[in-house]
């Protein structure tokens, strides 16, 4: 289950989304979002969500601030330092709510921001989930969006399909060395930049948050 979960002071990134609380007393949380051309209510995030819930951690999922300004379409290059600030008040709220670790995670689009982020902000989240991190554009991989990686001083966990055509495996694999911090990727057999495919709908969720579980120690 979830409950709406909006806070919209003024003059600041308004934070937008559902909180899928714990199942069981829990003080420790996620900011989950969303791609260049999804929004928080991607069944992937509500499957995430709700099988991080079930497993002891706290779930925001959460419509970045471009997506709230506009319901359809991908965001400008000028929307990246407000999206930004807006997970960073997330991740603040949650602080605030559960007062212990708090972890930021976001596929595609949503996560390269907690990333950036992340790495400028090094205090802020405990740890990174990045789901199908988009490492370049397609068919570009020259075009690398790995400047920050070198300032990444918490651990990342990267899950990406073996079909992505954002970054290859072996991509992944040498862009990750730029990371002091530990880093792990995990590869979805088949999957393109979704992640999911007709045979793994049912368990991804699962092994996303037992992976998560082993790396970051959480319930």
């Amino acid at each position: 289950m979830s409950e709406p979960f909006v806070n919209t002071s003024s003059g600041e990134a308004p934070v937008r989304g559902f909180l899928h609380r714990a199942v069981s007393s829990s003080r420790e949380a996620l900011v989950l979002t969303h791609g260049a051309s999804g929004n928080c209510a991607a069944p992937l995030l509500v499957a995430l969500a709700d099988a991080f819930a079930a497993a002891g951690v706290n779930t925001l999922r959460c419509d970045l601030p471009f997506r709230q300004m506009r319901p359809h379409g991908p965001p400008s290059p000028g929307n990246a330092e407000r999206d930004q600030e807006g997970l960073r008040r997330a991740a603040s709220l949650l602080q605030q709510e559960f007062g212990e670790r708090v972890f930021l995670g976001g596929h595609s689009y949503g996560g390269r921001q907690a990333s950036m982020l992340a790495a400028a902000q090094t205090q802020l989240a405990s740890g990174l989930l990045l789901l199908s991190y988009p490492l370049h554009p397609p068919g570009r991989p020259a075009q690398l969006r790995t400047a920050h990686f070198p300032n990444l001083r918490n651990p990342v966990l990267f899950i990406s399909g073996t079909k992505d055509g954002f970054g290859a495996a072996g991509e992944l694999e040498t862009a990750i060395k730029l990371i002091p911090a530990p880093a792990r990727l995990v590869q979805v057999a088949g999957a393109g930049h979704s992640l999911v495919t007709r045979h793994n709908r049912g368990e991804l969720p699962a092994i996303i948050v037992r992976t998560f579980a082993e790396m970051f120690g959480t319930p």
